[in-house]
């Protein structure tokens, strides 16, 4: 009777993170070893602050919920110690402080993640977390058109000020 209750938990706690694997825009599995109480409490919160969500799951758990939200490509990823991290509105401020982390500890490894519901790799998710933030590309564009009408404006004056000599 034990068994039946527990295994009835296990299945309601595989629906449950299932329907947030749904829902996100980014799962992510990282290797956690090596990592002191301390930095981890860091970690979540750095996560919690950017809108994600950073738990210590089963293996087992996790893979079931995967499989059923029909991503059966990360078993390799699932071994040994693994964290998850949900994201599930922006992705990215998210992966960026996991990548900060795990740059900053040489133990902490990301291992494969999900985003917007398609399997994504190491390499793939790293880019991704090296690239400039929606602010500072738009900062980056508007510095670039700001420049082009500065020439243009430069450009037009000088043309002003020769057709004012030739006047003369």
């Amino acid at each position: 009777m034990a068994s039946e209750i527990i295994i009835k938990q296990k299945e309601e706690e595989v629906k449950k993170l299932a329907e947030k694997m749904k829902d996100a825009s980014l799962v992510l599995l990282v290797d956690y070893r090596g990592i002191n109480v301390a930095d981890v409490t860091g970690l979540r919160k750095a996560v919690r602050e950017v809108g994600g969500e950073y738990a210590v799951i089963k293996n087992n758990i996790t893979r079931r919920a995967l499989k059923e939200c029909g991503i059966e490509t990360l078993d390799a990823a699932l071994e040994g110690p693994t964290a998850v991290i949900i994201a599930q509105e922006e992705y990215l401020p998210t992966l960026k402080a996991i990548y900060k982390f795990a740059k900053a500890n040489d133990f902490y490894k990301i291992k494969g993640g999900v985003l917007d519901g398609k399997e994504s790799s190491v390499e793939e998710l790293t880019t991704l977390a090296q690239l400039p933030s929606r602010e500072e590309l738009i900062a980056k564009l508007a510095g670039c058109l700001l420049a082009n009408v500065s020439k243009l404006a430069a450009t037009l004056d000088a043309v002003r000020v020769k057709k004012e000599e030739e006047a003369k």
